[in-house]
């Protein structure tokens, strides 16, 4: 039966698994919370940690990791991997800062850094639907390639546009959590986050696509003698990681007012991490939207946490690297018993 012709059951069925996907996490984010906060205010800081401006602070601190990881929800979900994420923020970043300073109009110059960023992800599902290699392979080495032509534009050094003439106020503002540029108690950025994140829950849950990719990442082969366009789904899916992944480059920018080369360098594991994290499965098939904002809520609360008591940056990576593992541990052990 092609699955087209699959709409209530399929639909009900993907958002009740993605609410069993969510749930681990997100009660995760709230015993985290809860253990700084009560720590914090009882041996800390006098409360601090709970204070509305800390929210702020580590929801702008997640919001680059959280939009790019988006794209990596969709491509999780589908069964694929990619390690060029961290290296293409970084490019997108640079290609903004090199429009900016080239006196290109500031919107311009962020819509070129997002059709970078989908031209990367284009690429990158093209080789490995023409090339039948693995995703972790075909990523691996454009992630290198992303890298070295990030410095070919840069000319191996640091872009810096003129803050005062080059950089408008809404853009450097775009992640700022000063007072005069919050929007109903947030930045402009975090409320795109958030619109983004519901565009594309709608699009996995109430789109012919999105059970598609579900469908892949469950089973390709099944999935392609159901008629699915296989190919077509991949180099679409990667594109549309891309587009997220160009957002995030933006938002990068934002917070550094320059575009480095090499500031995207291991981002991608964080940004893999907050899907594992969330919920989803390397494996395929499993993946949530609200489950990839709180696995990346949770990284950037235990970073704050950590500093709140002191915890040098080794002791937050020795954690960050424990909870990662507890992840895919636990995503193992949910497929043996699905298997069993």
């Amino acid at each position: 039966m092609h699955l087209t012709s699959d709409t209530r059951p399929a639909r009900t069925a993907t958002i009740l698994r993605s609410a069993k996907t969510t749930l681990g996490p997100f009660l995760a984010l709230i015993v985290v919370i809860g253990f700084f906060g009560v720590y914090d205010t009882w041996f800390g800081g006098g409360g601090q940690f709970l204070s509305a401006r800390n929210f702020r602070s580590v929801s702008v601190a997640t919001a680059t990791i959280a939009v790019a990881a988006l794209g990596m929800t969709v491509v999780i979900i589908a069964g694929g991997i990619d390690l060029s994420a961290g290296t293409t923020v970084a490019l997108s970043a640079t290609i903004v800062a090199w429009c900016l300073k080239a006196n290109w109009p500031a919107p311009l110059a962020a819509a070129a850094g997002i059709l970078i960023a989908c031209t990367a992800g284009l690429i990158n599902g093209v080789l490995i639907s023409t090339l039948r290699v693995v995703p972790f392979i075909v990523t691996l080495g454009t992630m290198t390639i992303y890298l070295g032509i990030a410095k070919i534009i840069a000319r191996e050094t640091t872009i810096r546009p003129d803050l005062n003439e080059q950089v408008p106020r809404w853009l450097a503002d775009l992640l700022s959590a000063r007072t005069e540029a919050l929007w109903f108690g947030a930045p402009a950025g975090i409320w795109l986050t958030l619109a983004l994140s519901l565009a594309l829950a709608a699009m996995l849950h109430l789109t012919v696509f999105g059970r598609y990719v579900y469908a892949i990442g469950s089973n390709e082969s099944t999935a392609r003698l159901c008629g699915v366009n296989v190919p077509w789904c991949k180099m679409t899916l990667y594109t549309l990681a891309g587009f997220f992944v160009g957002v995030a480059g933006i938002f990068q920018f934002a917070r550094l007012s320059s575009g480095n080369p090499t500031s995207g360098t291991g981002l991608e594991l964080r940004i893999i991490a907050a899907v594992v994290i969330g919920g989803g499965s390397l494996s395929g098939g499993r993946g949530a939207v609200l489950g990839t904002l709180t696995g990346a809520a949770i990284m950037e609360v235990i970073k704050s946490g950590c500093t709140q008591l002191g915890l040098h940056n080794p002791v937050q990576e020795i954690i960050l690297g424990a909870i990662i593992v507890a992840a895919v541990t636990l995503d193992q052990v949910r497929q043996r018993r699905s298997a069993g």
